[in-house]
């Protein structure tokens, strides 16, 4: 496959890098982080609601998965507590099933995030219970829900049906998790309730699945973006540090380190750009297109943040340095939305 980004898409990624760069996340968050989990500044819902990204895949904007990954890809490079591809995905189902909240979900003047089942061992149970939809049970872990309005919860009833609700925050319970990100909240919504006729909606067959697809991509386009930002604070370590008189960058050693590291970022950005074509253009090999590069990259990445742990020495390990903030960033995408182990046992099984 030849595939390159387009200008526009280099121009996009490079503005919301720049404003990253100036809002600076991961400083923000240390001001914050003994006072609880990570939540959403003033300035972040400012951004999301000037910018009109949460609306990017919508048929009106016409983005595609292309632009999001870009995108996502910064957000995880800057440690952003920001869910900016879980809100596109949502805006984007609102619009599947003509919601009246799209609008307002779109402008960002209330945050719609997506909720589904875990992938492996699901504890969440929906059923048809006459007119209404009987739900028990708790979702998958959710980043940025302590911020969110509504939770569009996506599923398959013991039937088969694809099925989507609209729940607002305040009528279900959350419960928050400790986790080793201190850079996003993540919280688990817990039901036990039946949803009105006139509150769910039926889905087209495969639409659960595909949201799961979406949500893995992008939770390894995260892990890709934080990886990639060692990767460059590691190559420019190992050209500050001096041992024997001598950067430490120029012992071979280093050097392959260095290398395996970006060969890492390299390939698992080929693998996410792979599996993100296939989202828009929802091929026939999407699910292996999608479980071949979250593997992949979800191996790769954690491989690089350990890495550039070893090659920063004992300054990696300071509570100073970015380096940890990253790097659990990365163990915890790493296990969410399906494990490594689990993208691998679904290509085998495809």
């Amino acid at each position: 496959m030849d595939f390159a980004l387009s200008a526009e898409q280099t121009s996009l990624a490079d503005s919301e890098r720049a404003w990253l760069t100036k809002n600076d996340p991961l400083q923000t968050r240390r001001q914050t982080v003994d006072e609880g989990p990570a939540r959403l500044s003033v300035a972040d819902r400012r951004h999301l609601t000037e910018s009109g990204l949460i609306g990017l895949l919508t048929d009106e904007m016409g983005g595609t998965h292309v632009d999001l990954a870009v995108l996502t890809e910064e957000h995880g490079r800057a440690g952003s507590a920001i869910p900016l591809a879980e809100l596109a995905v949502a805006a984007r189902l609102l619009e599947v099933i003509d919601h009246p909240i799209r609008e307002v979900a779109e402008s960002g003047t209330e945050l719609v995030l997506p909720a589904v089942s875990t992938l492996e061992d699901s504890a969440l149970h929906a059923d048809v219970d006459g007119t209404g939809l009987r739900l028990c049970g708790a979702t998958a872990p959710i980043s940025g829900l302590l911020d969110a309005d509504h939770i569009l919860l996506v599923t398959t009833t013991v039937s088969g049906t694809d099925v989507a609700a609209l729940l607002s925050v305040e009528s279900v319970t959350v419960r928050t998790l400790e986790t080793l990100d201190l850079t996003r909240s993540w919280s688990v919504v817990e039901l036990d309730l039946v949803v009105p006729e006139s509150e769910w909606s039926a889905l087209p067959t495969g639409t659960a699945a595909y949201v799961h697809d979406e949500l893995s991509t992008y939770r390894s386009f995260d892990a890709l973006g934080a990886a990639a930002q060692l990767v460059d604070v590691t190559v420019e370590y190992a050209g500050q540090r001096t041992q024997f008189d001598r950067p430490i960058g120029s012992f071979q050693a280093i050097k392959h380190h260095c290398a395996n590291m970006a060969v890492a970022t390299e390939s698992s950005r080929a693998a996410l750009w792979a599996a993100a074509i296939a989202l828009d253009d929802n091929l026939d090999t999407r699910p292996t297109a999608v479980s071949a590069a979250a593997a992949y990259a979800g191996e790769a990445t954690s491989t690089t943040a350990q890495t550039a742990l070893q090659v920063h020495g004992g300054i990696g390990f300071t509570w100073e340095h970015d380096l940890h903030l990253l790097l659990r960033r990365i163990k915890v995408d790493e296990l969410l939305d399906g494990s490594v182990s689990y993208h691998r046992r679904r290509l085998v099984t495809a």
